[in-house]
Order: C-alpha cells, then sequence, then structure tokens
C-alpha cells in the first residue's frame, strides 16, 4: 500500500515535538550538529549529479551548507537561521606558517584560536586559550564580547519571517546558549577539569560571565525572532563514551542553575521548543535537563553505554523528544554495507517513533569518510520506515 504525506513539514515537526502522531517521523539535516562535513557532502553532490557550489556554514566542524536539492531529495523538513557575529568583529581565517607548516586560524569573539592544518583541512582544534593563566581578579578585565550588540541580529527578522511565511518548513535557530563549553574553550579543558576540583570560585565567575553574554544575546534574539521560529538549539557537552565529564554533583552545584536560568529565560520569552545537545552517556542527566526546562535531546548517541533506543524510549519517551539516534555514526554508518545501514536504520525509527515525540536524523553530523552510498540509504531507509 502506497503511503501519502498528509501534513506540511511544519505542521509534521510541531506534531512531533507536542508528542502527538504526524503523518510520518519528520528528517533533519543541516543544523551545526545535524550537518554534514564539506568532503562527505561533494561525494554526496557527485553520487546524485547535483550541482552545488559548496558554501561552509561552520570552519570549525567544516561543515557544509546543503543545497535546496539534497534537502528536498532526502525529504527534509528543517531549515536553519542564524545570527551572525557583530559588525566590529574583524575575525575570519588567516593563514600562519609555523614549523614548516600553513595552517589556517581563526580567532573568535572569546580570544580563542582555532587551527588547521593545510596537510589535514578536516577540522579546526583549539591552539590557544586566552585564560589558560588567568585568575579570578583576570577575568573581570577581561574583554568578554557583547551579547547583545545589536548588530548580530541585523536583518535576523526579515529572514526568518520569509522563512515562516514563503516556505513550509519548521524554522530551527542555530546553535547557541553555549554557556559550559565556552569556559573550557578559553581555560583549556585539562585546566578546567582541575578548576572544578580545586577552584570553584574561579569557575563560578567565569561561567557567569558565559551566561551573562548569552542571556543578553538570547534578549536581543528573542525580540527579534521569538515569535517566528520554532525550535531553539542551545547545548554543552555533558558526557562520553562511558558516562559524565565530570562529577554530576559538579554539575548541580556549578553548571546546572546557570543552565536552568538560561533555559526558563527563554521559555518566558517563547513558545519554541528549547532543544539540547550533549554527546555521550547522558542517560544520568536527562532528569536534569527535564527539571530545567528542555523539551529536546539531540544527538542521542546510541553508541554510547546505557543509551539504547528501546530502553531510552521507555524510559523517557514521554518526557523528551529524541532528535538524532537514526544511525550509529561509528560502527555502521561510515564502515557498513548500504544494506546493514538501511536495516539498522529501519530498526532504530521503529523504536523511537512509537507515539510520536521523534525526529530522524544521523547521530551527529555526517563525517568526510561516510560513503555517499551509505548517507542514501540512511535517509531512503528512515523515511520508509518513518510512516506511521
Amino acid at each position: 500500500m502506497t503511503k501519502h504525506e498528509t501534513m506540511t513539514p511544519r505542521q509534521r515537526v510541531l506534531a512531533a515535538l507536542n508528542h502527538e502522531i504526524p503523518d510520518r517521523v519528520p528528517m533533519d539535516l543541516g543544523g551545526n550538529q545535524t550537518g554534514i562535513h564539506r568532503v562527505a557532502y561533494a561525494s554526496l553532490l557527485k553520487h546524485l549529479s547535483i550541482r552545488d557550489k559548496i558554501a561552509i556554514l561552520d570552519p570549525v566542524q567544516q561543515l557544509a551548507q546543503p543545497c535546496e536539492a539534497v534537502l528536498e531529495r532526502f525529504h527534509i523538513d528543517t531549515r536553519y537561521i542564524r545570527a551572525d557575529a557583530p559588525a566590529s568583529w574583524k575575525g575570519g581565517i588567516v593563514q600562519n606558517q609555523r614549523d614548516g607548516k600553513l595552517w589556517h586560524d581563526l580567532t573568535d569573539e572569546f580570544g580563542v584560536t582555532w587551527s588547521m592544518c593545510a596537510d589535514s583541512p578536516l577540522y579546526m582544534d583549539i591552539t590557544h586559550h586566552p585564560l589558560a593563566n588567568a585568575t579570578t581578579a583576570d577575568i573581570a578585565a577581561y574583554p568578554f564580547p557583547k551579547g547583545d550588540d545589536p548588530t548580530r541580529f541585523t536583518g535576523l527578522r526579515e529572514r526568518a519571517l520569509t522563512m515562516k511565511k514563503e516556505t513550509p518548513y519548521a524554522v530551527v535557530s542555530g546553535i547557541s546558549g553555549v554557556v559550559y563549553e565556552f569556559c573550557w574553550y578559553m581555560r583549556g579543558l585539562e585546566q578546567w577539569f582541575c578548576d572544578l576540583l580545586t577552584d570553584q570560585p574561579f569557575c563560578e565567575a567565569l561561567i557567569d560571565q558565559t551566561l551573562k553574554f548569552w542571556m543578553d544575546w538570547f534578549r536581543l534574539f528573542l525580540d527579534e525572532v521569538g515569535d517566528v521560529v520554532d525550535v531553539i538549539m542551545i547545548g554543552d557537552d555533558l558526557a562520553g563514551q562511558d558516562g559524565p565529564l565530570f562529577s554530576p554533583e559538579l554539575y548541580r552545584n556549578i553548571v546546572k542553575p546557570r543552565h536552568k536560568k538560561l533555559v526558563q529565560y527563554i521559555r518566558s520569552r517563547t513558545k519554541a521548543k528549547i532543544w539540547y545537545h550533549t554527546c555521550g552517556n547522558c542517560n544520568v542527566y536527562i532528569p536534569e535537563l527535564l527539571d530545567n526546562g528542555i523539551d529536546i535531546l539531540n544527538p542521542v548517541q546510541i553508541s554510547a553505554a546505557h543509551m539504547d533506543p528501546t530502553k531510552l524510549k521507555a524510559q523517557f519517551g514521554k518526557q523528551v523528544v529524541f532528535w538524532g539516534g537514526g544511525c550509529d555514526s561509528q560502527h555502521i554508518l561510515p564502515v557498513a554495507k548500504p544494506e546493514e545501514v538501511a536495516r539498522h536504520v529501519r530498526h532504530n525509527v521503529e523504536q523511537f517513533k512509537q507515539g510520536g515525540g521523534y525526529v530522524f536524523n544521523n547521530v551527529h553530523n555526517i563525517q568526510a569518510g561516510v560513503p555517499p552510498e551509505n548517507i542514501v540509504a540512511m535517509y531512503d531507509a528512515a523515511y520508509e520506515a518513518s510512516f506511521y
């Protein structure tokens, strides 16, 4: 029996987000955590015989901006809008010679430098942590960027309204609200973990500054498009493959109060659903995130410990929308045969889609080495299994 779509993409997404049963599971591609690496995208374009000039939407992760032809081929129900850097920021990628090699360097608004070697141009890694040797007193004097610089949002409302009025797609924001991770970007991951154990006043002083940035940012963002966007993406990685990256007690004492303040502020200003991104085995944190007020969990890393789709759906499926979890991006998508990918995806979709509350995507971004045949198999199998 032929299955037919009976909803628009926006209707479909909103139904799923409200834990209602849509005509089929919504599909997603093109976000900062649901995107595709430019190398994989180039291979996919060739495989599909689609012509597109590749534009980079995320230089650190080297993600490409998928064109409409690709999004339509895979029945994608979402489209993304993003605020800009302020007009005063003169950043951009510059080329430098170090150790006999050519490097592409990008220093962001917070003073963090991200670098990519020209002979291995896959991703950017941090090469300079501006607060690596800072004291608590130094934090007060540091020139943090202004979240409420109005030039960040120039033209945002017009772009969002055009998308809302002239397309049928759900309007999703780019990633924002990165309260915790920005701290270790500036400090260095190892030193930040030491700080959490030995100098909690330092940690609180720094995270209060990143929270202030995002509270200021969201005040203007929500002024502009709080009545337009359907989904707002925030996130900080809290877990690794086996479990939390740091003590849940430290999360509850230091990070959670700031997370909750931001989430509750967003909820007070918009009806948009709030998506929270954390990789890894975050099972222990799901109740905490729900208490903060989030609606959606991404990327649902099903290859991590205690992240089995069937168990997750049974435990939390009525409380949180799962967005992702469609294909094991470590052991299946890059290396399996297309028919194995399809079988794996169909199983996951059947588990997650029960009762609504599910949006399909790979687990995180499609990486550089993924064969285009497997990308096609993933999305085609998901679409086939998506109908209710």
